[in-house]
């Protein structure tokens, strides 16, 4: 079958999509910025076809998408913005409903959130009202409801990771007494390729969720018995929303936008009504505990195929990563660093550089990282919590600590890194290797483009802590041993 994957280079489309392609389906996947999809793996595979589709602006059909069976339809905005996010998905989804009409598909597949409370959060609101939207296609829409979903990389995993591995004892929002049925990735991939050309399910919507009805503090006193740590949790009936929105964004890696509208839908109880569609699929439903036992597999074999973090709108409202790719020489401040290397240490220094940050850190003054990110979370940016995916693999578009990757191109043996904290200017970091006159160097390239006066006076400001972090940083990826 033809398959429209929407969100493609999304958490659940990376799941999703080798998945489709094992099933022999050709998958026309459609992503706002090409240069961040994968040409890697699965996604170099020859039954893939990839447009670029921005679903925010009015759509001319491309030929390609004409004839198709079935499309699956798995954007949001939810993380885009505290005011705005339902007018976005709205807008969206009305975009997505013109362009499908104009095809021939037989289906679609929505994957929504469970929405059984009379009173529902904005987030949980807007799902519903995009469902609607989708309704008036007059394409047989299936829907699917789900709970928390958890898995390697998403962002109830990590928050919870997070919120579990870093403090030994919680004070926490009464909110914790909230019920949920959380539901592993496993089986929301198995439900959504369930359903597809499944004519029981048209025109219908299906609350899927795991076997487990369990509160936040279960589950975050689960995840750490999993983890074989001892957590003390006390519950504060006082902490408003914005506190603990600020909460969890000083603990977690989520952005402030993210926190708040995970709060306001973290006191709502979202619970299946039925388990019929996992009846008619015959799905053996994981436990919580499994669950994140499975996740923590993917992370330890270095094995995780997609992160909520890696979205644009982790970090900003932009939908494409275009207009940073040329780095700019006019009107900035450059510090360059070349070191010569030996032809045979080549791969290695390739690899140092294709590991730099995460849990690797930055290869010199790492402390002074970790102050910057600490005074960029201070300040609302990102900081330096969203890490890494993969401990050695980098693809364009990765969120690499407070950066985000613009090219990784091994190949051609260059990264290009733009800063995504908070700076009175713009900044890009580029690594490289270069052949003169017979010879090899890394160079290294931190680029400021300042933003008047202030711009200025920062980059003088720290030009001392500059002078020794890219020097001992450049010197340091040519002599790091992996093996050591």
């Amino acid at each position: 079958m033809k398959i429209l994957l929407t969100g493609a280079s999304g958490y659940i489309g990376k799941r999703l999509l080798p998945v489709l392609l094992q099933q022999g389906h050709y998958v026309i996947c459609c992503v706002r910025d090409k240069n961040r999809f994968r040409k890697d793996g699965f996604y170099s595979h020859p039954n893939i076809s990839v447009v670029e589709i921005d679903f925010l602006c009015k759509i001319s059909l491309p030929v390609i998408i004409k004839d198709i069976d079935a499309a699956y339809y798995l954007i949001h905005s939810m993380s885009s913005g505290i005011s705005n996010f339902e007018k976005l998905e709205s807008d969206s989804a009305e975009n997505f409903v013109e362009l499908i009409k104009q095809t021939s598909a037989k289906q679609i597949i929505y994957l929504s959130g469970i929405t059984n409370e009379n009173k529902l959060s904005r987030h949980l609101s807007s799902r519903k009202n995009v469902e609607e939207i989708l309704k008036h296609s007059f394409v047989p829409l299936t829907v699917l409801k789900a709970g928390i979903i958890v898995g390697s990389g998403s962002a109830s995993f990590e928050i919870i990771r997070d919120l579990v591995e870093k403090l030994p004892v919680m004070i926490a929002p009464k909110w914790l007494k909230t019920k949920h049925q959380p539901i592993a990735i496993r089986n929301v991939i198995e439900c959504l390729t369930g359903v597809l050309m499944n004519e029981k399910t048209y025109n219908n919507s299906f609350d899927i969720g795991g076997p487990d009805i369990i509160n936040y503090k279960e589950m975050l006193l689960q995840f750490a018995e999993v983890r074989g740590l001892k957590r003390l949790i006390l519950a504060l009936p006082v902490m408003t929303p914005r506190l603990s929105s600020y909460w969890l964004y000083f603990v977690t890696a989520t952005s402030y936008k993210l926190a708040v509208n995970l709060v306001n839908s973290m006191k709502i109880e979202i619970i299946a009504k039925d388990d019929s569609l996992t009846k008619m699929l015959d799905l053996k439903l994981i436990s919580y505990k499994d669950a994140v036992r499975l996740a923590f597999d993917k992370i330890e074999q270095n094995i995780v195929p997609s992160s909520w973090k890696d979205s644009l709108v982790s970090s900003s409202q932009q939908n494409t990563l275009q207009p940073h790719i040329n780095v700019p020489v006019n009107g900035c401040l450059i510090d360059k660093r070349i070191k010569e290397v030996n032809e045979s240490m080549i791969e290695q220094i390739l690899s140092n550089v294709w590991s730099i940050g995460g849990d690797r850190g930055w290869y010199y003054g790492n402390w002074l990282w970790h102050l910057r990110g600490f005074l960029d979370k201070v300040f609302g940016g990102v900081g330096l919590r969203r890490g890494r995916t993969n401990a050695s693999a980098i693809n364009t578009g990765d969120t690499l600590d407070f950066w985000r990757v613009l090219i990784a191109d091994k190949e051609n043996k260059r990264l290009l890194l733009y800063a995504e904290m908070k700076l009175p200017g713009e900044a890009w970091l580029e690594f490289k290797i270069i052949a003169l006159n017979g010879k090899y160097f890394l160079q290294q390239t931190a680029t400021f483009r300042p933003k008047g006066l202030l711009g200025r006076l920062y980059w003088y400001s720290v030009f001392p802590f500059h002078y020794f972090v890219f020097d001992g940083m450049a010197r340091n990826i040519i002599k790091y041993d992996m093996n050591q």
